[in-house]
């Protein structure tokens, strides 16, 4: 691949195959091993079906494919390959055949084979159902049993309940041969399972756009020490039931843009950044470019049992000092919190640091009990009473769904967010900014009616919250797990945007934390450059297009959300800003291809951030708020 590939992605590895299919009246998409995308007409019907082997730690062991050999019809089609599953002690080996028929039946079955002993969390099929058609949807369960039940999926984000130490299914999705939901007010869809026992969790708990139907239950004990020459065998059936008319599918590439009229309008919410996680300190200009984004805070993690914290806490107050910010402290307490806090408590009036927000983590919870929130209030108050202290789950939105905080104490809730807990592939990243609204609607409702704050929003995981074992560091050479390459790509832009419009249009935001200042978990590339320039190709002193974005918001900061609606929200999503009587409108292209996009009436000009001209912009950021819009023809722009 080209330079072209870079900056899209970060990465200079060829993009994998978009097939399309047909199996009779259903359309589909084959990539790379899965099925994804499977509709009838303009209705999904699955978003994917796939194969996953999970390790110990539930990291996903990559699925390499050999031998591919294809079949495809214009109605049918016969799919065959084989994979390898290598991983440290992992050897696995398997083959797999897909079928589509023209009465739009499709089956997808494995055979595997142990070549090594190894210990695996999961092993076999996943299934993922779209949230928008399924939320809500009735449904009818077969289980193991040969008992059948009538439900429906559920609409606010379901809690992934412990029970005797082990994750639940959703209940009543358990023990499942077979499941039936609609998909129309005549139609359904029939899934049946062989070769495993299945159950369903809901996915948007980790921000994923999807409920996932998966193997083995929970409930067995995991990891499982799989023996050499254990051979594996699944199969997956889906059928339709119905009246079956033909149906059009949608190939346009037209995306139809358009105000939502009725929707409510909320200020855009305050956006801040982390201090950068390498310890490098700000540059002259890195502070200039950081000002220029009129951010409304820095954040700050302040581990309390460190003996380091004062020390950390002066420096980044003269940082916040030199980028006219106050500090949003999220402070990691220990079993010594009380003696902790009255330190602290002391520092502060010797320091005196301009604040925003307290959050409070605790370095053994992943929810902080609210006995924290009281003791922190009490000592920290006097300094200034005005401050808002939140507190909530320092991981994932699913273990604050299990076990929410009283949130009376709250001036608001907050947790952490990534896209990348279960799928890495730029289309399932790009699948999950969706999933935020119900996220936030739960939120909620759970605490009562508290705002909610993101800290921070970041691309990859930055610890493990349910690791069975130590994390494997990376062998030298290999960028660190919570690293992606795609922070300094057009991707991280587009994904961002995507995020803010679902963050923003809903008004339930507090604040939102950002990534890094600088770094490859930043907004630029420190000046002294990429530590691993062949893994994160970035240039020491660039911008990432992640800075072009939060350019513009600081620009119309203060202004008005005016919520947007995108006729294909998986390829093209908008975030619509109104100040002073102007209007903005800020489109991202989520996909590998072309788009055109046709705007609302009304006189237009258009500024487009491609990697035509990413590149130069990189290291003359000040050049893209300088270009003049060009005006557009028919209402209409194509982004690359």
């Amino acid at each position: 691949m080209t330079i072209a590939n870079i900056l899209r992605y970060g990465a200079e590895a060829p993009l994998s195959e978009a097939i399309p299919l047909r199996a009779g009246p259903l359309s589909l998409i084959y990539e790379n091993g899965d099925l994804r995308y499977i509709c009838l007409g303009k209705r999904e019907v699955i978003r994917r079906i796939y194969i996953a082997l999970r390790d110990h730690n539930w990291g996903t062991v990559p699925n390499i494919l050999t031998n591919v050999r294809m079949e495809i019809g214009d109605d049918s089609f016969c799919i065959e390959y084989e994979v390898k599953n290598q991983r440290t002690e992992i050897d696995f080996g398997w083959s797999a055949k897909i079928t589509g028929s023209r009465d739009g039946t499709i089956n997808f079955t494995f055979e595997g084979e142990a070549h090594t002993a190894f210990r695996r969390n999961r092993l076999g099929f996943c299934i993922l159902h779209p949230i928008q058609e399924c939320a809500g949807a009735a449904c009818t369960l077969e289980h193991t049993d040969g008992s059948h039940t009538k439900t429906h999926f559920p609409q606010l984000v379901a809690p992934q309940i412990y029970v005797n130490g082990l994750p639940t299914p959703h209940l009543p999705f358990a023990n499942l041969r077979a499941m039936t939901h609609q998909v129309l007010p005549d139609i359904w869809a029939e899934l049946r399972f062989d070769g495993e026992i299945f159950e369903l969790e809901d996915q948007r708990n980790w921000i994923d756009a999807s409920f996932k139907t998966y193997c083995t239950p929970l409930a067995l004990p995991f990891p499982v020490e799989i023996a050499q020459g254990t051979l594996i065998h699944q199969q997956i059936h889906l059928s339709l039931q119905g009246k079956i008319e033909p149906k059009i599918s949608d190939f346009t590439r037209i995306t139809q843009v358009d105000w939502r009229a009725d929707a409510t309008r909320h200020p855009l919410p305050p956006l801040g950044v982390s201090t950068a996680s390498h310890g490098q300190a700000l540059t002259a200009q890195e502070v200039e470019r950081l000002r220029a984004l009129r951010l409304s805070h820095l954040r700050l993690e302040l581990n309390l049992s460190r003996a380091d914290w004062r020390t950390r806490l002066e420096q980044i107050h003269l940082e916040s000092q030199a980028l006219e910010l106050p500090l949003a402290i999220t402070l990691i307490l220990s079993e010594a919190g009380e003696a902790e806090l009255r330190a602290l408590a002391d520092a502060l009036t010797e320091i005196e640091p301009r604040l925003a927000a307290w959050l409070l983590w605790h370095q053994d919870e992943l929810v902080t009990n609210e006995s924290w929130v009281q003791l922190a209030r009490s000592i920290l108050s006097p300094y200034d009473p005005s401050i808002p202290i939140g507190a909530g789950s320092k991981a994932n939105f699913a273990e604050l769904n299990r076990a929410w905080p009283d949130a009376s104490q709250l001036d608001f809730i907050s947790f952490t967010a990534n896209p990348q807990v279960h799928a890495y592939d730029n289309a399932s990243v790009m699948e999950t900014p969706a999933a935020l609204p119900a996220i936030l609607a739960t939120a909620h409702e759970r605490s009562g009616g508290k705002p909610v704050a993101l800290n921070p929003l970041t691309l990859r995981q930055q610890f493990n919250p349910v690791a069975t074992g130590s994390e494997i560091p990376p062998p030298p050479g290999e960028l660190p797990s919570k690293v992606d390459p795609r922070q300094m790509s057009l991707f991280a832009a587009g994904w961002t945007l995507a995020c803010l419009k679902h963050l923003a249009e809903s008004g339930r935001l507090h604040h939102l934390t950002l990534y890094e200042t600088t770094g490859w978990l930043g907004l630029m590339e420190h000046e002294v450059g990429s530590p691993l320039p062949d893994k994160f190709p970035s240039v020491g002193g660039a911008v990432f297009p992640i800075y072009h974005l939060l350019a513009i918001l600081g620009a119309w900061r203060g202004s008005q959300v005016i919520p947007l609606v995108s006729s294909k929200p998986l390829a093209i999503e908008a975030l619509g800003l109104e100040k002073d009587r102007q209007r903005r409108i800020l489109l991202a292209n989520l996909t590998d291809r072309s788009q055109t996009v046709r705007l609302p009436d009304g006189a237009a000009l258009a500024r487009v951030l491609d990697e035509q001209n990413v590149e130069a912009l990189a290291l003359a950021p000040e050049q893209f708020s300088l270009q003049l819009g060009k005006p557009l023809t028919n209402q209409s722009l194509t982004l690359l």
